[in-house]
Formats: structure tokens, sequence, C-alpha cells
């Protein structure tokens, strides 16, 4: 069977012939550049502009692409992480060469670890500089692609303007390759500026490659399944990455196998479903019931740090492990590995399965959640709780959630119901202070016609402040929400308990409402009493707004030690 690709090809018309001979003047390398990302359907690109990266941004005028210009490359790396996980579309965030560039790599991990496929384009100093001599450019590093290479997926150096087309579809196979994920691109100052003739990009394919399942390892997936005495499943950010929730609830339902979500995977199951085991998995109860299993699926998860309740999740059954990313098969846990996309992967297993009935399956759920509801209520943590109902009831069912590294979050983590896939989000893949609000931004940018919600606090809120100026330019639908404990509230906690005492969480702080304010953001003040209305209001008002809520909370008591 031969591959004529040459059919596929669609052939230019006399009149296209003829813009190609003659190209518009005044067109440069950064033309090339916004005219690729058109010809492969970006709509919206992220950045922040330097004295390198201008010709990139000069041809941004001539083009229909919608910029939104974040105040700090690390936000605007945030932003554009957000857009490619709620959007699934590649997200193009455009830098400067040096601090611009490396200003961005926080966000850039945090990309790479949750699996979301953002295109980094920086700016490079001349071409004459490049290789590694110590000439003295403006920015100039020995090898800025290093900086990079340990984060994202892949890096790609352009030399000559003719490489622009190439590299950027090249990169943006490699970001929408699952797992989908971060990837560098970069390009000499003067390739951006020196005038080209080159033709007008148009014709731009870029098709990712599919990372099928080899149908031998799904045949003895299935056969596990399908004879399994308690089977169970741990559904991770993979499952919400692959859009395949749909995927995952039929194939619990064909073979009873209760579902617990890890945090990264909130909302890939329905909260209220019989067989949900919901998203307590830094639970001994939970942890318990899941060891249990004769045969454990784990489906777009590596089973990390908090996922196996801090390592200490010991499966005693089989453990069928469904993972795009090769690296992390097998990487905490002997498996039956199968690389693959979750979707794909979970399609297959559908139609190869056999249906089992296990009526006692809800009852053992429902036994389980009793016993993690008992042992949270034995810690009179009533005010986090309240807490978390309230934004849950003020939030729209459709509306996206944007989470930093809080205790709110923590809780909300492990006791909030997402409702709907792929619509919370948190940076807990690395880790990093400052996601929530300009990682809103980036959703809202996505579809301003949905409310977005943000919550930090305090401390995290601190790193995004500049981004209230961002919220109000563009007019975006973000209501911020800012729980002031006065200091990195979980570190407080984490020395407090490891050393008895706190140094270096306790934190001086602006009056957020006033500062919101000067923004020309409106700004409340609340209570945990008045939280969930004046949450309500805020969301409903069109445009960016403030929620401050001075409180002191609590983490529920680990399990794991």
């Amino acid at each position: 069977m031969s591959h004529d690709h040459h059919d596929e090809r669609p052939e230019l018309t006399p009149g296209q012939i003829a813009a190609a001979l003659n190209p518009p003047p005044g067109r440069n390398g950064g033309d090339l550049v916004v005219e690729t990302l058109q010809g492969l359907g970006a709509t919206t690109v992220f950045g922040l502009p330097g004295q390198h990266a201008l010709g990139m941004f000069d041809a941004l005028r001539r083009s229909s692409l919608t910029y939104v210009g974040l105040r700090v490359e690390n936000n605007a790396g945030f932003a554009a992480d957000a857009y490619g996980r709620i959007t699934g579309e590649v997200a193009p965030l455009l830098l400067s060469t040096g601090p611009g560039a490396l200003t961005s790599l926080a966000a850039l991990q945090e990309a790479a670890a949750a699996s979301a496929p953002v295109l980094a384009i920086s700016s490079q100093i001349p071409t004459a500089g490049l290789g590694g001599g110590r000439h003295g450019y403006l920015h100039e590093l020995r090898d800025q692609k290093a900086s990079f290479r340990d984060i994202v997926k892949s890096v790609h150096t352009v030399r000559t303007a003719s490489q622009i087309p190439s590299a950027i579809a090249a990169a943006w196979e490699s970001a929408l390759t699952a797992p989908h994920g971060p990837v560098w691109i970069e390009i000499p100052q003067d390739v951006l500026i020196t005038a080209t003739t080159l033709p007008v990009v148009t014709a731009m394919d870029a098709t990712p490659r599919e990372v099928h399942a080899r149908p031998e390892l799904i045949a003895v997936a299935a056969h596990l399944l399908s004879n399994a005495e308690r089977p169970a499943i741990i559904a991770g950010g993979g499952v919400v990455r692959s859009d395949a929730s749909g995927k995952l609830r039929a194939l619990a339902e064909r073979v009873g196998a209760p579902v617990v979500t890890t945090y990264g995977g909130k909302g890939a199951f329905p909260w209220e479903h019989p067989l949900s085991l919901q998203s307590w998995i830094e639970d001994r109860h939970t942890t318990d019931f899941l060891e249990d299993a004769d045969v454990l699926l784990v489906v777009g998860s590596g089973l990390g740090e908090l996922s196996s309740n801090y390592y200490t999740f010991a499966p005693r059954g089989r453990v069928v492990q469904i993972e795009a990313d090769a690296g992390k098969l097998e990487s905490n846990h002997p498996a039956l590995g199968i690389h693959a996309d979750a979707r794909d992967a979970l399609s297959d297993l559908l139609e190869a399965v056999s249906p089992r009935e296990d009526p006692a399956a809800a009852e053992r759920v429902a036994a389980v959640l009793g016993r993690v509801r008992d042992r949270i209520a034995a810690q009179e943590l009533t005010l986090e709780q309240h807490l978390v109902a309230g934004i849950r009831a003020a939030l729209p069912d459709t509306s996206p959630s944007f989470w930093d590294m809080t205790i709110l979050a923590y809780w909300a983590w492990a006791a909030f119901d997402a409702r709907r896939p792929n619509t919370m989000h948190s940076a807990q893949g690395s880790g990093g202070l400052g996601y929530a609000f300009p990682a809103a931004i980036g959703a809202a940018a996505a579809d301003v016609t949905k409310p977005v919600l943000a919550v930090s606090g305090d401390g995290g809120a601190m790193y995004s402040i500049a981004e209230l100026a961002t919220a109000r330019q563009y007019d975006l639908p973000v209501t911020w929400l800012i729980v002031d404990d006065g200091g990195y509230g979980i570190l407080r906690e984490y020395m407090t308990d490891a050393f008895g005492e706190t140094s270096a969480t306790e934190l001086s702080r602006p009056d957020f409402v006033a500062l919101a304010e000067s923004f020309g953001v409106p700004a409340v003040r609340t209570s945990p009493e008045t939280l969930a209305d004046d949450l309500a209001k805020a969301i409903a008002q069109p445009g960016p707004s403030v929620v401050v809520l001075p409180a002191l909370l609590r983490m529920f008591e680990p399990t794991h030690l």
C-alpha cells in the first residue's frame, strides 16, 4: 500500500500564486511568526514585550491575533497555562530575551507538571552573538535554551527567517502530542526585525502524533478488570487533559469499580455518583480501600507524592497504569504499564471488558466516605468546611476556578465538588505561588462569557497584584478571593508542627480593598458569615472584582505520619 501525500496537498489558485510571488511590503521575521500562528489556528497570544522581541509585537498589529499583555512574564506564563488547560488548544506566549525569558521559568514548570500546551516564543540576542562567545550583548546568556531544556518538552532554535514556520509547526505538534506540555522556541532579534520577501505563510499543518495503547496490553487489562473481585480506579489529571471523563464513567459503571480522583483529576468523575470516592486521597481510609483492591486501574496519574498519600500507599493487588508520559510508567509502583493517551486507552478498554455486577460496591464506597466524614468532623473544622461550601454555593457550575497554594486550596483539593470536568485548576503540579489570579485571567480571555474565580492567600496574592491592572485593562470577568491570614499560613502550620515555632512566615501586607480600588477594581471586605453572598454578588457583576476575607484557617490532620 503506497502513501502518496502529494494527492492531499491543496493546489494553489492563480491568484494565490500571484500573491506568493508578490508578497505585501513592510513584513519582517515577526510577521512570519504571527502568520504561522494564525495558520495553525491560534486566536489569542499572551506575553510581555522587550527590546529584542519588538519585531514580533510590531507584527501583531498586522494580524488578527488577540493580544493579552500581562505585567510580569511569569504571570503571562500562568495565563497561557490556564488558556491551554481550559481550551485544550496551544497557548502562544511571546517573551523577550534573558531576564524576560527566565522570569517565565516557574510558570513553564507548572505547565509541564500539569500538561498544559504552552508555546513559548522568545527572542534571542542577534545571530552574530549565538554560540557562547562573550560579546556583551544586552541580555546575553551563554546558552539561553539550556535554562529551558530541563523543563519543556522540546526546544527549537531558529537562525534564519525561512526556518520560522517549520520550527513553530514542530513545536506546536510537540505541545499537543500527549501528554500535552510547554515547548520553547527562540528567534534572534535580527531575524525578527529584518525585512523579508518570503511569501505570506498560509497552509500550515501540525497534527499531533497519537499515542495509542498496544492491543495485547489492553487485552490483558480488560481480562483483569472483567474478572476482578474488588476493582477500583484512580483517575488523574490525564483524564481531564484528554477529555476522557465520559469514557471513565462508562468504564467504571460497566465493571462496577469505585473511582477516586487525584487533585489534578478533580471533576474527572461525578462527585455524587454512587461509585465516587470523591478526592479524599490524602486519607488513610481511602488509602486502605485502594490497597485492598485486587485490580487497581490508574489512569493519567504517576501516583506522585500527594496522589499516594505521601508515598504511604502500597497496593496489594494488580496495578494497571495508563499513562501518556512514558517516564511515569511504573515510576512508583510495579504495574501493567500501558503507554497511551487516557481517552484512547479507555475507549479501547470499554470495548474489550465484560460487564460485571457488584451490588455491594456502592455500599463500600458510602462506608469509606462515612469514615472520612467522621474523621474530619472529630477535628472541629467547621469554619473551613463552611467556607468551601460557601464558595461552591456562590460559583456557577460552568465557571472555572483557579486556586493558589493556600490552606483553603488544600481543603478544596479534597473537599470541593468541581461539578464539571476541567473547571477546577491549581498549581499543585509544581507547587509555585502566585498562580491563581493570572491563570484566571488566561481562562477569562479564553471565554469572556463565563465569570472566573481565583482564590489566593495574602502571601500568594502579593505575587500577582500587578495583574489587577491587566484585569482592568481588558475588563475581564475575574473575581479574586483573597484569604488574608497575615502570612504564609500553610508554612506557618508546617513549621509549628515540625519545629514548635515559626520563622519568616509573618507578613506585613497592604489594605487589599483600598489597593484593588486604586486599580479601579471594585472590592469588598467580607466575613465567613457573609462570604457566600458577597462572592455571588462579585461574580455576578461584569468585569474584575476583589473579595477580601480576613480569616485564620487550619488544615485537617494528615494521616501519613
